[in-house]
């Protein structure tokens, strides 16, 4: 075997090595499952899909998000557990469909509970995340909060009855979007159905349910301005969702990739879904205007009626969570000023 052959194969060798060293040691790239249940039309898939552009761009192409939205890896239920057993990565769950397991959280979504500034839910989530690690990170074991959003306070949307008084709830079968819901529509005299959020539609279109809570940006995600003849102003308890992610991929992540994680996300976040919810509400609206849809409003002295009818449900779950050693009352406090 000649000299110059040996150098040359010797050569190609070390190339050879070199390029599968270069490869073995090129940084990982990364594929984070996204879980929720809404519908891919939803603001919060448009805002995961942005976030998932951004964390790609910043990563040079190194971590990526895939979503799965309209349930495909579980149902309302369950968002929070996928994270929890693996089976998503991150998540953003609805803690009014696991009655019970987020207590002090659900004090949000009490009816008429907002802070002094206003019901803006670039506020309200904001606020919210910032008293999470204060006070509701032992509410969400096995999980690592990112951030959460409360969406614009709930309307009542009717099939065939106008809510113009207090007691036109009376007899009237609402869909409820969480246990707060259903003791609101209970305290108003009205039967609280449960009905998956993707089957409201159908329910109302054959007479199943009479009416549901949903914001604006909601009831146009599920198209009931097909459905639904009135819409009730003003809202009266909110939504809370949370993004949550799988602890131990958090850890897998390098750090570089962890920081970019922790920087994106949080009170910023919080606001910026926010700011999104609260221009798909305006929208939202103008939906079910366009639809049809008449806006009616509660007058001042049958609001005061709803409202002196619903007053107590809050003093009753503070004093329930305080007397199970909960900073039910310090928590509510900081979130309303």
């Amino acid at each position: 075997m000649s000299k110059s052959f040996q150098v040359s194969r010797r050569t190609a060798i070390v190339a050879a090595a070199t390029a599968i060293i270069s490869t073995g040691a090129r940084a990982e790239d990364f594929e984070l499952k996204v879980s929720h249940f809404l519908p891919p039309n939803h603001t919060f898939q448009k805002e995961l899909a942005r976030w998932g552009e951004e964390l790609e761009k910043a990563s040079g192409g190194r971590l990526k998000l895939k979503l799965y939205p309209a349930a495909q890896l579980g149902p309302p239920q369950r968002q929070f557990d996928v994270v929890r057993s693996g089976v998503a990565d991150i998540s953003i769950g609805l803690t009014g469909s696991t009655p019970g397991r987020y207590p002090v959280t659900e004090i949000v979504s009490e009816a008429y509970v907002a802070p002094s500034g206003g019901t803006a839910s670039a506020l309200t989530s904001r606020r919210l995340t910032e008293l999470m690690p204060i006070y509701l990170a032992s509410e969400y074991p096995g999980m690592k909060v990112l951030w959460g959003m409360v969406t614009a306070p709930l309307k009542f949307h009717t099939a065939r009855v106008a809510l113009r008084k207090a007691d036109d709830f009376k007899g009237l079968r609402i869909r409820y979007a969480g246990e707060q819901f259903a003791e609101v529509i209970s305290a108003l005299g009205a039967a609280p159905l449960a009905v998956p959020p993707g089957e409201t539609q159908d329910g109302l279109a054959k007479g199943i349910i009479d009416g549901a809570t949903f914001p604006y940006e909601g009831a146009q995600s599920f198209d009931l301005g097909t459905v639904v003849k009135y819409s009730m102003e003003p809202g009266v308890s909110t939504a809370t969702f949370i993004a949550v992610m799988n602890p131990k991929k958090f850890e897998a992540l390098p750090k570089d990739l962890q920081d970019l994680v922790e920087k994106s996300t949080g009170p910023e976040m919080a606001a910026r879904f926010g700011a999104a919810l609260d221009d798909a509400e305006k929208a939202g609206r103008d939906y079910m205007v366009a639809k049809g849809v008449e806006i009616t409003t509660m007058p001042p002295e049958e609001l005061n009626k709803i409202k002196g009818r619903l007053g107590a449900l809050l003093e009753k779950r503070l004093d329930a969570l305080e007397k199970g050693g909960k900073p039910a009352r310090k928590f509510y406090a900081d979130y309303i000023k």
